[in-house]
């Protein structure tokens, strides 16, 4: 019988996980294997996840668990947003950018939007009509946020939005797209602001090519261009301009903590299936997890991944009593993408040959894991915001 990913580590169910997240995980666990798994080798040939499969998480109660009950959500937390990031991990989708909609895109909505937005946006966002992305990074502004130039300018009871953006996850499919442009480029970051973009709604907005990457072809990662695009002023996030770089490091920290959860999900699944490999394959007359090297080198990294799972258990927690800080953040993401491209490629070298094979997971695993350390703020970034805390 094959090894669970989310059995490997065999540590205790942390003490945030409650019955009703404990059945929305297992109800994952179980759509994404049905309806994601079958498909997804499609998914990473034309490079991205159908629509309908987006309508079926949808349906199934996958997408938007932590909006509230009156807005069509299941007044759910960050606890039901993470055991799905986890769930879609261990079933080796990680392509599959709904974590992105849910637990990165839809809070700005819920934190932010007025009555009126979340009236408007939040039950199609949970049904998947609506197919959303967050335009923040540009072709000169990466990590550095307050270097975006793209513009919204007020013109009467509209705002005009001219700019390019670069690497939007979902872009090809995005249908609603959060975009951070400058409303006062004199004002530095205080002249940021937030505007939602519905695309079907509006003239001068073009999707450039769906980006060529190393991994994750599952997912469509695009240029976006705004040419004079018209919004309504009641488009715009907050209750006035400028309020955006606020909300932008407000919303970071849980994008971070997002982005580990991720990562110990595709270590979880790593060691797995490298688990079972090494039993099944032999090499001198014996299977390979017989040679002490093997044993030691699996040894030292459940070790680390069990202490990485600690570590995230507590961020979550402390997230959830709304008390998770930008530097612990900080450290959630950067060691765990860290030691997630540590563990792949140990557990890949204990693939030999066939793990350089993409007819194995482990080789997808190890094109998939390396963006973990760029995106969300590169964690050379990372190290200088902990830096702070010093």
């Amino acid at each position: 019988m094959a090894t669970q990913p989310a059995e490997v580590l065999q540590m205790p169910r942390p003490a945030w996980m409650s019955e009703d997240v404990v059945m929305l995980s297992d109800m994952a666990a179980r759509f994404f294997e049905a309806e994601i798994v079958p498909n997804y080798d499609r998914y990473e040939e034309q490079e991205m996840v159908d629509r309908e499969a987006w309508e079926k998480a949808g349906a199934t109660g996958l997408l938007g668990a932590s909006v509230p009950e009156a807005y069509g959500g299941i007044g759910g937390n960050y606890g039901h947003e993470a055991v799905i990031a986890e769930a879609l991990g261990h079933a080796g989708a990680d392509g599959f950018g709904l974590c992105l909609h849910n637990a990165i895109v839809i809070p700005y909505i819920v934190h932010y939007g007025s009555e009126e937005q979340k009236r408007k946006w939040l039950p199609r966002l949970i049904s998947g009509e609506l197919i959303s992305a967050i335009a923040m990074t540009e072709p000169g502004a990466g990590s550095d946020l307050q270097g975006i130039k793209t513009s919204a300018k007020k013109n009467g009871n509209h705002y005009v939005i001219n700019g390019s953006k670069t690497f939007i996850t979902n872009g090809q499919l995005a249908n609603f797209i959060i975009v951070a442009t400058k409303t006062d480029p004199a004002a530095g970051a205080k002249g940021t602001s937030l505007m939602v973009v519905e695309t079907d709604e509006v003239d001068g907005f073009e999707r450039g090519r769906n980006l060529d990457k190393i991994g994750f072809k599952a997912n469509d990662t695009s240029e976006l261009f705004f040419n004079n695009v018209r919004i309504p002023t009641s488009s715009m996030i907050g209750t006035e301009e400028g309020q955006g770089f606020v909300q932008l490091m407000q919303q970071l920290p849980q994008e971070r903590l997002l982005i580990a959860n991720q990562a110990i999900a595709m270590i979880e699944r790593a060691l797995a299936v490298t688990i079972d490999y090494v039993k099944e394959r032999k090499a001198f007359g014996k299977t390979i997890i017989e040679f002490q090297n093997t044993q030691f080198k699996l040894a030292e990294l459940k070790s680390e991944a069990t202490m990485l799972k600690a570590f995230i258990d507590h961020c979550i927690a402390e997230h959830l009593k709304g008390q998770l800080t930008s530097t612990t953040a900080s450290m959630a993401k950067y060691l765990s993408t860290d030691l997630q491209c540590k563990i792949i490629d140990e557990c890949l070298q204990l693939h030999g040959g066939y793990g350089y094979m993409n007819e194995y997971p482990i080789a997808r695993m190890y094109r998939d894991a390396r963006v973990q350390k760029i995106y969300g703020g590169t964690n050379e970034i990372m190290k200088m915001l902990i830096s702070r805390s010093l």
